[in-house]
């Protein structure tokens, strides 16, 4: 119905002009229906900053620069079929500012003929800006709650989601729109989708927070039903009347994998330093075995009892062997590096590969780019590859295939801090990838570990990848594992990438020469706690001539040191009670009898330990030794040193 301020039929100029000075002071013009301003009240003066005098006689959306929601003449034949309109316009004042006005406009017929509109205008402008700042404001924090990591959901007070950021997004693979208005329970799995509306409900009925104000670890489920762990920190707002909750998820799936890697990596560390020591003192024993049975085959003539004296012996080779497996994990296996090109060194032990997998199995290798040089033990890693082979080949018995790829990659900060073993740098990547039977995770968990085996008695011993993973560490490099059950197992070795020119000096070990064993009349310090090691290596050393000095310790080596002024050789082991390794007692030998001959032994064959320059020149026996070798080494060092 059509809105008439003043009736069509009563109203003239003069009613008009007199309503206007009753209403001088709202922000009232009266203008024809062409435009042309009639009247201007003094509220419209004090709202746009024209006088009456200089607004009479314009035209009202030309001097005002109206801009409106609609055409002025969509407006105009609204008026004449309505009577009446409103709007949200701007106007613009006399100094060029804008005023955001709600205009109320209505059509008067006027006695003298013609039409005349009201407008009557309500200043908005300070609610404008405060809008605009209430809008800037939501939208800053927008962007802020869509830039941060962590996920973000508002729920009201019956769980239904209100809010849904974008982390949150992508979190559970849902996009926003889908999700508002519906439970937040649905984000989760049981137990925990039935038991969310339950605390939200006790919290309203009780006050007691056992939600709100506390960090859980809850479980999640995105949309393609997968399930991860996540934290949810909880707090409580006000809005709109009604109480509103907001929800903190971060996922968890990183940190706890990390966390979990972090503790494998700790666990062997741990069988490292067990499984080293254990050969190291195994090694003694050995020594012993190995240096009684030579002693007594020394003085036995052929017959059955020296053939058994031997079997014996071979039998303690077969040992050391062992220990050595033991020491490649615990990654104190000596190491003979030398600069090799990875590509070149495939390929050439290609075909040794084939022959070991046998014809029902394809080896193929994939040699990518340039750059693939290493420092490291070529037949250290050699065996490390033929040990992955042989399991690959396990894996497979009805045949298969094993792919071998060797590549340049580099690994950045972020993968070094996924997994907490692995350093950032250029690396030479050997991947070995089979469709064997693949592992189950409880198997993968447990595969570089020692002894473990899933193969029949007497099929193995267990340590096959724990040696390559030993020989990898010690390499400066990593070992990765991928395996999924029917779908085959990857083995990665990442070494670090090195130039020819970056090639150090490399050490190396001379063999033991054939009889008669050398001797001599100089007099040797021999060092050993363990006593049946000492008796035996002073026994052997005797029986070449040597004139025999003993310690158990390294203080009481240097005590003797101090004393006796012909020593011309320090034997003595590394690793010693006390305090004073091996290593630091030569030292002392050195500053105490200058000249003298170092020769260092340990069951743990770690040449790193005592430095490149006491490991040279035959300064390095590991155990167990025979009687050739250390006849061989301990003449050849006395005979260099007096030189």
């Amino acid at each position: 119905m059509p809105h008439r301020l003043v009736s069509p039929r009563t109203a003239s100029y003069q009613e008009l002009d007199a309503m206007v000075h009753v209403l001088d002071g709202a922000d009232i013009i009266i203008h024809r229906f062409d435009g042309v301003i009639t009247h201007w009240s003094i509220g419209c003066e004090n709202m746009y900053g024209w006088m009456r005098e200089e607004a009479v006689g314009e035209t009202v959306h030309e001097l005002l620069a109206t801009r409106s929601p609609e055409p002025i003449e969509s407006i105009r034949s609204q008026l004449k079929s309505r009577g009446f309109w409103q709007g949200e316009v701007v106007h613009r004042n006399k100094n060029g500012h804008d005023v955001h006005v709600v205009s109320r406009r209505v059509l008067v017929n006027l006695l003298e003929g013609g039409s005349a509109i009201i407008q009557a205008n309500n200043d908005i402008s300070a609610l404008k800006l405060a809008q605009e700042a209430v809008t800037a404001r939501e939208a800053h924090l927008t962007s802020i709650l869509d830039t941060v990591p962590d996920a973000m959901i508002v729920i009201d007070h019956e769980g239904n989601v209100l809010s849904f950021s974008r982390a949150a997004e992508r979190l559970f693979g849902m996009p926003a729109d889908d999700v508002r208005g519906r439970n937040v329970s649905e984000l989760m799995p049981n137990p925990y989708h039935n038991d969310h509306d339950g605390y939200i409900e006790h919290y309203l009925r009780t006050g007691e927070k056992r939600v709100i104000g506390h960090d859980l670890v809850v479980t999640g489920q995105r949309a393609d039903g997968t399930q991860f762990p996540m934290e949810l920190h909880v707090g409580e707002a006000a809005g709109n009347g009604q109480r509103i909750f907001t929800g903190f998820v971060r996922d968890l799936t990183s940190r706890y994998r990390i966390e979990e890697d972090l503790r494998q990596a700790q666990k062997m560390e741990a069988l490292g330093q067990l499984t080293g020591g254990i050969a190291h003192d195994f090694r003694n024993l050995l020594t012993v075995i190995s240096g009684n049975l030579e002693m007594i085959e020394d003085k036995l003539p052929q017959g059955r009892l020296r053939d058994i004296l031997q079997e014996a012996q071979e039998v303690t080779a077969d040992g050391a062997k062992l220990t050595g497996q033991l020491l490649a994990f615990g990654r104190r296996q000596p190491l003979n590096p030398q600069f090799d090109d990875l590509g070149q060194l495939v390929t050439g032990f290609s075909d040794l590969l084939r022959r070991t997998l046998g014809e029902n199995i394809k080896l193929s290798t994939v040699i990518a780019g340039s750059g693939l040089g290493v420092l490291v033990d070529s037949s250290q890693l050699q065996n490390a590859i033929l040990n992955i082979a042989l399991n690959a080949r396990d894996a497979m018995p009805k045949g298969g295939s094993l792919t071998m790829e060797i590549s340049r990659v580099h690994l950045d900060d972020n993968c070094a801090k996924t997994y907490p073993e692995v350093r950032s740098g250029n690396f030479v990547l050997i991947s070995m990838s089979d469709t064997g039977l693949g592992m189950t995770d409880e198997v993968k968990k447990h595969a570089i570990e020692p002894f473990f085996t899933t193969k029949q008695a007497g099929s193995g011993t267990g340590l096959g990848l724990s040696m390559v993973y030993g020989f990898v560490k010690q390499s400066g490099g990593h070992l990765q594992l991928y395996s999924e059950v029917g779908r085959g197992t990857t083995v990665r070795i990442y070494l670090p990438a090195m130039a020819a020119s970056q090639q150090p000096e490399c050490i190396q070990e001379k063999p033991a020469v054939a009889e008669p064993l050398p001797g001599g009349s100089e007099t040797i310090l021999v060092v050993e706690d363990d006593a049946r090691v000492r008796r035996v290596v002073v026994a052997r050393l005797s029986s070449m001539g040597y004139n025999i000095l003993e310690a158990e310790n390294a203080q009481r080596a240097v005590e003797i040191l101090t004393r006796e002024e012909n020593v011309a050789l320090l034997f003595t082991d590394i690793v010693m009670p006390g305090g004073i390794t091996g290593d630091e007692l030569a030292r002392k030998a050195r500053i105490l009898r200058p000249g003298i001959a170092v020769m260092l032994t340990s069951g743990y064959s770690e040449p790193g330990v005592a430095g490149r320059d006491m490991v040279s020149a035959q300064r390095w026996l590991r155990k167990p030794y025979s009687a050739k070798q250390l006849a061989h080494n301990i003449r050849e060092l006395l005979d260099t040193v007096s030189t």
